[in-house]
């Protein structure tokens, strides 16, 4: 059967999709997004949940500030990146990214279960693997989307131009990449969710910033990628998948063939373009590109299965390179 939000939920949301910040059909402008940033609520602490787990990874990688965000008043949080000690440009190099929409926990944490379980088997097997866990502390802290500037970072990224991103977040990640002196990435795993907030709070929320109407859509009940639409690999995807699904429930299509209004390309697969859109998954040139999309809200899921399916999506993406090596 396919899920979506509660039928109460969904009912009352479909009759009245208004925001409670801004006026219908305007865009925010400076006033509205300072109030919206002044009613967001800290709920966690990067310090103690991230920056701490990096500590017992120092013995055995290198763990680099790469960063700061800085924004009006005393926000301000550091950068951090984890690599793979020997770093060798002549070996294949891979990126796994977390939290670039910091509310989408098991991103974060998947991230960093991956470092403490199965990251320096894969150096061993002769990978450069870099991994930043935690894109966007604010959102994070603060469990949202966007960054305190009501910027989706994951809609911000220019790939090797850190001037050019729209937000500090993918500024940062852009500055760690160029740093990396890497001419060629071989793969890189975009970890985020899919939660019923995207449907009750962030899509309004959006439409209402940007002066536009809110329609009702769905959530898909399980795991799904989504690919390059420039760069499919639609075998890496299955592949991925496939991993997955001896974890946690892919997400089955909607009654019309679609996922969150996208086709279904192959089995809880679809397909963005991610440098027209200034995705994270378009960040580098590699060859096989992947964002993970986790249902943590599903009757079926627990934090430890989001995280497990986060690993996962992980080891099956770079068993899938190394295999195709």
């Amino acid at each position: 059967m396919r899920a979506t939000l509660p039928a109460v939920l969904m009912a009352a949301h479909s009759a009245a999709r208004a925001y409670h910040i801004g006026q219908p059909g305007a865009k925010w402008g400076p006033a509205e997004v300072a109030q919206w940033r002044s009613e967001r609520v800290k709920s966690r602490s990067y310090e103690d949940d991230v920056v701490k787990a990096l500590d017992p990874l120092r013995a055995s990688f290198d763990v680099v500030q790469y960063g700061t965000t800085t924004y009006d008043g005393p926000i301000a949080h550091a950068l951090y990146a984890v690599k793979t000690k020997d770093w060798d440009g002549a070996k294949p190099s891979v990126l796994v990214t977390g939290g670039v929409h910091g509310y989408e926990t098991s991103g974060v944490h998947g991230a960093l279960r991956f470092l403490a379980t199965d990251a320096l088997a894969y150096a061993a097997k002769g990978l450069n693997v870099v991994v930043a866990p935690c894109v966007s502390p604010w959102g994070y802290e603060h469990i949202q989307r966007w960054n305190p500037d009501a910027v989706d970072p994951n809609r911000s990224f220019k790939r090797g131009d850190a001037a050019a991103c729209g937000s500090q977040e993918a500024a940062g990640l852009v500055r760690l990449l160029e740093s990396c002196g890497v001419a060629q990435w071989a793969c890189h795993v975009d970890l985020h969710e899919t939660t019923d907030t995207d449907e009750t709070e962030f899509r309004v929320a959006k439409a209402a910033r940007d002066g536009e109407d809110s329609e009702p859509g769905t959530i898909p009940d399980g795991f799904y990628l989504c690919g390059d639409e420039q760069n499919p690999q639609l075998d890496f995807q299955r592949a991925v998948n496939a991993g997955v699904a001896e974890v946690t429930h892919i997400a089955p299509a909607d009654p019309d063939g679609t996922i969150i209004g996208s086709p279904v390309v192959d089995d809880g697969v679809i397909l963005y373009d991610y440098t027209a859109l200034g995705l994270c998954g378009g960040v580098t040139n590699a060859k096989f590109t992947t964002t993970t999309e986790v249902y943590p809200d599903s009757p079926k899921a627990t934090d430890e299965l989001c995280n497990l399916g986060q690993v996962a999506a992980i080891t099956s993406a770079l068993d899938f390179l190394l295999a195709s090596k």
